[in-house]
């Protein structure tokens, strides 16, 4: 089973990919997590809604056939990394890949929010864009470590 993660924006600075680097190659190749970077729309002379719309084409392009839906969404459900272990342990049953939709700065189109499966919050606060996919991938890693029984998560 994949892991993917389609996050709007790209350009990140080194810090960002360094972390985002740290966990996802800590993850075993029966987990793995791969990162597709969409291209945000061109703020200039847009309202947002178009700018969501242009970035959703993009999304929907990017989406892997079959997968579990995710996003992530501050209006999402908040989870604790112990229940997002179980629900790892049920997609990774199913034998579906996963795929965990980041919005850019506006946020996601609510045409990506109805075709999710799931809506997940990684947090209450706002958080930027680019620090959602190193947040992320340390939990789907931290999650993964759970279901091994693997020291990396201590309760």
């Amino acid at each position: 089973m994949k892991f993917h993660i389609l996050a709007v924006g790209n350009k990140m600075p080194d810090w960002i990919k360094k972390g985002y680097a740290e966990y996802s190659q800590r993850m075993p190749k029966e987990a793995e997590i791969q990162l597709v970077e969409i291209k945000p729309e061109k703020r200039v002379g847009k309202k947002t809604e178009q700018l969501l719309q242009a970035e959703s084409e993009r999304i929907r392009i990017a989406l892997p056939l079959g997968c579990h839906i995710v996003v992530l969404d501050e209006s999402g459900k908040q989870t604790a990394t112990v229940r997002l272990a179980e629900l790892m342990t049920n997609w990774m049953e199913s034998g579906r890949d996963v795929t965990f939709i980041i919005g850019g700065a506006d946020g996601l189109h609510q045409d990506i929010k109805q075709i999710a499966h799931e809506k997940l919050a990684l947090s209450a606060m706002t958080l930027p864009h680019g620090l959602a996919r190193v947040l992320l991938a340390e939990q789907l890693y931290r999650a993964f470590s759970i279901t091994r029984n693997h020291p990396y998560h201590r309760a």
